[in-house]
């Protein structure tokens, strides 16, 4: 009967923190002289961009977190007053209007935008003739100044030479004073504000469709599917992805929506387009109320700070 000789165990000549031994917190590595030439050449190269957000973006987050408390009317110290600005934004039927304007803005321009700008992205997708210059029609909106955009939707809106009161006519509907009406005005701006959205979100779509396996299509017109099931079985779920970011992209835009406010409507009439972005350049340049706008500030960043969280929390559910 012979034996099985076994060789003895080969000595693990790692170190004992390499190995997961006992002897504490593994050793900080040592760089040579080129590395540490390298790590101070790499924060060198960096420091101008860390200066410039450290100067122009951290400094004044803190300084509106702080100034927030405070009464402060540029013209005199601030002054510590503590909750009392938070307290009168939850009793400021103004700036309560303004938020309601706010998230009524964003609930009816956001999907609006985003629904067009899939359907007009799929179908720019398709191979058609002059593709190319479709896109850029579609896309030049976002490209262009919003004030000169402003100014076209202000003749377009025209109660008297306008456009849309025109067209109205042809059919004998009577016109509008859109922008000037209480009950219009908010309508109005909404409309501007998702066609001049559609341009960005109609890019994003088209960039997304180009990862979409066409065979999945192919399998599906040999299963006899149409148009309109092969849209919602297998684009609207492979764009999932760049629907979320969408989403949460077009929802940040939405609350900050300002310049078209100033130039159509002032945030008139009677308050019914004012919106939160609007109330805080209000209490800043136009009452010098600086401690109330940086308040107004943080309840806005709070806003943007709760949909950016939940858009990425649903994107990271999703996958």
């Amino acid at each position: 009967m012979t034996s099985t000789e076994t060789s003895p165990p080969r000595e693990d000549t790692r170190p004992e923190a390499a190995r997961g031994g006992p002897s504490g917190p593994p050793r900080q590595r040592k760089y040579s002289a080129s590395e540490r030439k390298l790590r101070r050449t790499g924060w060198l190269m960096v420091t101008p961009s860390l200066l410039h957000i450290g100067l122009w973006t951290a400094i004044p987050v803190i300084a509106t977190f702080a100034l927030g408390f405070t009464d402060y009317n540029v013209f005199s110290p601030p002054r510590w007053i503590g909750l009392d600005n938070y307290v009168e934004i939850v009793q400021d039927p103004v700036f309560l209007k303004a938020t309601w304007n706010t998230i009524s803005y964003t609930f009816w321009t956001v999907p609006v935008s985003m629904m067009l700008a899939m359907i007009i992205a799929v179908a720019l997708n398709q191979g058609l003739k002059l593709q190319k210059w479709y896109r850029t029609a579609f896309f030049l909106p976002q490209v262009t100044a919003t004030v000169a955009i402003a100014m076209v939707w202000l003749w377009i809106f025209n109660p008297q030479q306008g456009l849309l009161n025109a067209f109205l006519a042809i059919f004998g509907i009577p016109g509008q004073a859109w922008l000037a009406d209480p009950d219009w005005a908010l309508w109005a701006v909404i409309l501007v504000g998702a066609w001049q959205g559609i341009g960005i979100k109609m890019l994003i779509y088209i960039a997304a469709l180009q990862n979409v396996d066409e065979s999945l299509y192919e399998a599906a017109s040999m299963d006899g599917a149409s148009s309109v099931r092969k849209f919602f079985a297998i684009t609207v779920p492979m764009l999932k992805p760049a629907t979320f970011f969408v989403l949460v992209i077009s929802v940040i835009n939405a609350f900050q929506v300002f310049d078209q406010i100033y130039v159509l409507t002032d945030g008139g009439p009677a308050n019914a387009t004012t919106m939160m972005t609007y109330e805080v350049y209000r209490s800043a340049f136009q009452e010098f109320r600086m401690g109330m706008a940086s308040a107004q500030s943080v309840v806005l960043f709070i806003f943007l700070l709760v949909i950016t969280l939940g858009g990425r929390r649903a994107t990271r559910e999703d996958h």
